[in-house]
């Protein structure tokens, strides 16, 4: 057992599960801590929908490029606690270390006492300890659910603000239509802080720039102050600072060129100069796993049929979905091969809504449950969904049963599999596998 997960433990004894959307009781502890949300190096703040982490991974990766150490706050993780919190160091940050994790959360449980809080705002509190303990140039911080009120949102003045792009998403918490979905997004932006704005839908820019114009904050709008696209191998960004020829990402997928524009737009908003080296290098060096990533090795990509690809990635809602679709047509474009997905999904997310992409481009839907989640849907559920949209599909107990499923369907050439659906299952998956986030 790791160091912290006693203090895990006890704070979900202590602590209510459901999700109470505040920041009384953050603002309330972090007092008691001394404000170390207020010795934090120069912030930029991401929100959104989708894209979040990789855009974070951009920013990261472009920002060492240039030598700069940077703190990272990310949620959730996929197998470890400790990816949450990466410490900012000279030629690459690390992530924290168990002992000092174990500590920090329970200096933060000692100051909170019996007083009411979430797991979630403890572990924000202590990520603000960490960082305001450890030199660094910039802090990056990932919202964890909507904005306005995320515990993420007590920081008051960062350098600037990135909304990625807005779809449906945790409406139980965040409201029934995309207009208060967006409402609760643009909730971080601060009155004279630049926020950068990924390509949004027509209805989430108009509430974005009405909350802009109320807190008069500038915007860097996709399509209007920016843009980006990909040109003969190439990335092409250009903004009123000028026109930057790129490297592609090595991060698959057509949204990772929009999700890289927004970071370069977010830098150059927080008028943090970067060598055209930086951009260069970063850009082709971030990483964000579960996302259209190729396992090429493992103990459950070995049981995937012989010369066939696995990828993995832990879309979960409509508008993910649709990504992931136009990712593998890519993909089937240069290689064509016949697709299998490997689904398990959560009974908070809209199932039809995500398979609904795979129609037409899907060989076979095989659904599995996902461990140890009591919200997991029916694998029987999902193969019944699946049908309805014209898919064949199957139900296994468990991944490796429906990996080995795969190889029994003979396919030719050798098979593209896909697990996703969820991030759960994508942590499962990277954990069985043997190659967990570093």
């Amino acid at each position: 057992m790791s160091a912290y997960e006693p203090v895990i433990a006890r704070l979900l004894a202590l602590h209510p599960k459901r999700i109470d959307l505040s920041l009384d009781r953050v603002r309330r502890l972090l007092e008691r801590l001394g404000h170390p949300e207020r010795r934090l190096p120069p912030v930029i703040h991401v929100a959104g929908t989708n894209g979040k982490g990789s855009t974070v991974a951009f920013l990261r990766a472009m920002l060492e490029a240039s030598g700069r150490s940077v703190h990272v706050y990310t949620s959730p993780h996929l197998v470890r606690f400790n990816e949450r919190f990466r410490l900012g160091a000279p030629g690459g940050g690390r992530l924290v270390g168990d002992e000092a994790l174990a500590a920090v959360l329970e200096e933060c449980e000692r100051a909170n006492g019996d007083e009411p809080i979430t797991v979630f705002e403890i572990e924000t509190a202590a990520a603000f300890l960490l960082f305001s303990r450890h030199r660094a140039d910039v802090t990056l911080l990932e919202v964890g659910l909507g904005g306005r009120l995320d515990a993420t949102n007590v920081i008051e003045q960062p350098i600037a603000s990135v909304i990625t792009p807005v779809s449906m998403d945790h409406v139980e918490f965040l409201g029934d239509t995309i207009e208060k979905i967006a409402a609760e997004k643009a909730g971080i932006l601060k009155r004279g802080v630049p926020a950068a704005l990924a390509p949004q839908t027509e209805a989430v820019l108009a509430v974005i720039e009405r909350e802009a114009v109320r807190v008069r904050a500038p915007l860097r709008i996709s399509g209007e102050h920016w843009s980006v696209h990909a040109e003969r191998g190439r990335l092409v960004y250009q903004d009123d600072d000028g026109l930057l020829d790129l490297p592609l990402p090595k991060l698959n997928g057509r949204h990772q060129i929009d999700n890289a524009g927004t970071a370069i737009a977010a830098l150059r908003a927080a008028g943090l100069s970067l060598p055209l080296a930086a951009f260069e290098t970063g850009i082709v060096r971030a990483e964000w796993p579960a996302r259209m990533q190729l396992l090429t090795q493992g103990s459950l990509k070995a049981l995937a049929p012989q010369g066939s690809e696995l990828w993995l990635d832990g879309g979960h809602n409509a508008e993910g979905g649709r990504a992931i679709a136009s990712a593998l047509g890519d993909l089937e474009e240069r290689v064509p091969r016949p697709l299998v997905v490997i689904a398990g999904m959560l009974s908070t997310k809209d199932s039809l809504g995500f398979l609904r992409n795979f129609s037409g481009i899907a060989r076979r839907v095989i659904a599995v449950p996902i461990p140890h989640q009591e919200k997991s849907v029916a694998a029987e559920t999902l193969v019944d969904i699946a049908r309805g949209v014209g898919i064949p599909a199957e139900s296994h107990d468990h991944l490796e049963a429906a990996l080995l499923a795969v190889g029994r369907l003979g396919l030719e050439p050798a098979p593209r599999i896909l697990i996703t659906g969820s991030l759960y299952l994508a942590g499962e998956v990277l954990a069985q596998n043997g190659t967990p986030p570093t």
